[in-house]
């Protein structure tokens, strides 16, 4: 059972308060986590490994993040940076930072029939297609985000753990997604390229 977007304002406000605490800002898994920590009643308290379940954690977090940017922006207080490996407060400046005309993605994730029709099988064409999407050093960003490891000196052999980790935290075996595994192994081939070098 997801929480009912009505409260999405609450929802903005908790994430507000965890990005003035991160002035360097926070990945959406280390915001995950600290609303779990603080028992928010506005995500679902499940495992994410299953993908129904990620998703629409990923949504309302996303939905409430563009509701804050939006609000924080018209009150003129503050800039937030949404990005895929990071989210962050700035200070807010006129004129410089001003929103796009057209943010797909905002539209996207404030258009709340996409939490309440999407179904498993969707979700699945998703990461299907995600990995044919990513190229070049977005390919290899995103690799990283998948693997919660930050860019930058990497050590090979954390990289290995990491994958060793997660392919056990979730092999269908072990009641985990053959989808993600596979996410999982192509994320690997692609960091073996930039980090497993003579």
């Amino acid at each position: 059972m997801t929480p009912d977007l009505d409260h999405h304002r609450d929802l903005a406000e908790q994430l507000h308060v965890l990005l003035c605490e991160a002035p360097d800002g926070l990945s959406e898994y280390q915001l995950i986590q600290q609303l779990k920590a603080r028992h928010s009643t506005h995500i679902p308290h499940l495992s994410l490994s299953d993908k129904l379940v990620l998703f629409r954690t990923h949504f309302l977090v996303f939905n409430a993040l563009y509701r804050l940017r939006d609000r924080l922006w018209a009150e003129g207080s503050a800039h937030l940076e949404i990005g895929p490996l990071r989210i962050r407060l700035s200070p807010y400046q006129a004129g410089v930072q001003a929103l796009g005309e057209q943010d797909s993605l905002r539209d996207y994730y404030l258009d709340e029939r996409h939490l309440r029709e999407t179904s498993e099988r969707d979700v699945e064409k998703l990461l299907e297609s995600f990995w044919t999407r990513m190229q070049g050093n977005e390919e290899k960003a995103a690799a990283l985000a998948l693997f919660e490891l930050e860019d930058g000196p990497l050590d090979y052999a954390l990289i290995k753990l990491r994958y060793r980790q997660l392919v056990s935290q979730h092999h269908p075996d072990r009641g985990g997604s053959t989808t993600r595994l596979q996410s999982i192994n192509k994320a690997m081939e692609i960091l073996q390229r930039y980090y497993n070098r003579p």
